[in-house]
């Protein structure tokens, strides 16, 4: 949670620091932030229903037993899991975009929100990838072959919005 405050509130006080001295026109052009936030609008709501999909169906078919809430014991490799390694964070991924149109910081949008979607993946690959083989060994490797890290196929995005999607291997 930290981390999204830090990316989330830095990202716009720098943005807009940055936008009064090299974006000035643009950070006070009413027509950019009236767009900049009907996509931004539109692009959290899609971010918020990918994120509760996947979560809800990580909590339905990553658990068994009594374990404690937002922990998994359980490797999942269907439904959107088939699709893509890892469906939470493609469309978390998004989020700091998302938050910067609405910010409508033209710094923001243009460079900080892109390097912090870097960072993210960048973060997966270095602690969650590594956590994950340890935690389930042989299946994840060999589950890690088959499966992409993302997938931005129109087929893989619609499932990734859809509730309840269950299409199995």
């Amino acid at each position: 949670m930290l981390i999204w405050l830090v990316f989330l509130i830095g990202g716009a006080i720098l943005g807009t620091y940055y936008d009064k001295i090299y974006f000035f026109n643009v950070f006070n052009n009413l027509y950019f932030h009236i767009g900049s936030l009907i996509i931004g609008y539109i692009l959290l709501r899609m971010v918020l229903k990918a994120s509760r999909n996947t979560g809800r169906f990580l909590a339905k078919m990553g658990r068994e037993g009594d374990i404690p809430r937002l922990q998994t014991n359980k490797l999942v490799t269907t439904g959107l899991y088939a699709l893509m390694r890892h469906p939470m964070h493609q469309g978390l991924w998004f989020f700091p975009l998302a938050f910067a149109l609405l910010v409508g910081s033209p710094t923001f949008i243009l460079f900080i929100a892109p390097f912090e979607m870097l960072l993210m993946i960048v973060m997966i690959k270095i602690w969650e990838e590594p956590e994950t083989e340890k935690k389930f060994g042989d299946a994840y490797l060999q589950y890690k072959k088959k499966v992409p890290f993302f997938c931005f196929k129109p087929e893989c995005i619609r499932a990734l919005l859809t509730e309840n999607y269950d299409k199995k291997e």
